[in-house]
C-alpha cells in the first residue's frame, strides 16, 4: 500500500557521479526550494575511479564527504544509490535499488541526465531514473532487499537537464524544450560546484578541463543568451536573464504532461518555441 502523501512538495535530482547534479541543475534546485519544495539530491556512484593518483577506497571517501557539503550549502539531503565507477548498468540490482530510492524519497518533481549523453554512465542513469519513476508505484515490485520503503502513489514528473556542451554521442545539437532563468542562484550554484575539490585534478588528467567552474559559467550564459533572445526584445523580464538552465521533459505514457516547473516558475521559464 502506498503512503499517504505529506503537504511538503519534493524534487529529486539523480546524478550519475558527485558534481553532475550541481553542473546541471542546482540553479533551478535552489529556485525550486525558494518555492516551498524540499531538495534530495543522490549520485548512482561516488566517482572513485575518478583519479590517476587516489586510491578508490580514499577518493570514495573524499568524494561523499564533497558531495554531503555541497548539498549542505543547499540545505538538501543526499544520498549514495549503490554504485561504483564504471559500473552503472541498467540490470536488475540498479533497477531496484534505483526504485528503492524512489519509493525512500517519494519525488514530486525529478531531474536526471539526458539520454544519449556523452558516457554511457549518464546515459545509463537516465535509463534508470526513467524505470524508477514507473516501477515505484507498482506494489508488487519488490526492493524490499534495499529498503522497505512502501510504493509510491503515482508517476512523478520527470524531466532531463543538458547534455554535455549541448550535444549527443553524434556530435548533434539537443534543442532544450525550456530554460529557467538561474541569474540569481549562480553564486551558490558556484558554491556547490566548487565544494567538489578533488575534481578538478580528475578534469585535468582525463579531459584536459581546467577551471571547470568557470566552465560551468560559460555555459550557463550560453543557455542565458539563448533563453534572453526567445524571450523577446519586448519581455523585461526574459531581457535579464544572465544565466539559464535548461530542460526537456519526459513525456512518454503514463508520465505527467503538464510542464509543473513552469507553473511553479513562471516568470523564470523561457519556453522555446521551436521545440
Amino acid at each position: 500500500m502506498s503512503r499517504a502523501r505529506s503537504q511538503t512538495r519534493v524534487v529529486l535530482a539523480v546524478g550519475a557521479h558527485p558534481d553532475d547534479v550541481e553542473i546541471s541543475c542546482a540553479g533551478t534546485l535552489k529556485a525550486l526550494q525558494d518555492a516551498g519544495f524540499k531538495i534530495h539530491i543522490a549520485t548512482m556512484s561516488l566517482g572513485d575511479c575518478g583519479s590517476k593518483v587516489i586510491s578508490a577506497q580514499e577518493l570514495r571517501r573524499k568524494r561523499r564527504a564533497e558531495a554531503e557539503e555541497a548539498c549542505r550549502i543547499l540545505g538538501a539531503r543526499y544520498h549514495y544509490v549503490g554504485s561504483h565507477d564504471f559500473s552503472i548498468f541498467n540490470d536488475d540490482v540498479h533497477n531496484r535499488r534505483t526504485t528503492a530510492l524512489m519509493r525512500e524519497v517519494e519525488p514530486d518533481i525529478v531531474l536526471t541526465h539526458s539520454p544519449g549523453d556523452y558516457i554511457l554512465e549518464h546515459d545509463n542513469t537516465s535509463t534508470l531514473v526513467r524505470n524508477a519513476c514507473f516501477y515505484a508505484p507498482a506494489t508488487n515490485y519488490d526492493c524490499s532487499q534495499f529498503s522497505e520503503a512502501p510504493a509510491t502513489g503515482s508517476i512523478p514528473y520527470l524531466y532531463y537537464w543538458d547534455v554535455m556542451e549541448g550535444i549527443d554521442i553524434f556530435g548533434k545539437r539537443v534543442a532544450p524544450e525550456f530554460y529557467v532563468d538561474i541569474s540569481g542562484e549562480m553564486e551558490l550554484k558556484s558554491e556547490m560546484l566548487a565544494a567538489h575539490r578533488s575534481q578538478r585534478e580528475w578534469l585535468r588528467a582525463q579531459h584536459g578541463m581546467d577551471e571547470y567552474l568557470e566552465s560551468m559559467r560559460k555555459w550557463g550564459s550560453y543557455r542565458g543568451d539563448e533563453a534572453q533572445s526567445l524571450g523577446g526584445s519586448d519581455n523585461e523580464q526574459a531581457q535579464k536573464i544572465v544565466y539559464a538552465e535548461a530542460f526537456r521533459q519526459h513525456l512518454g505514457h503514463a508520465y505527467p504532461h503538464d510542464n509543473i516547473l513552469a507553473a511553479v516558475l513562471p516568470s523564470r521559464t523561457v519556453i522555446n518555441p521551436s521545440y
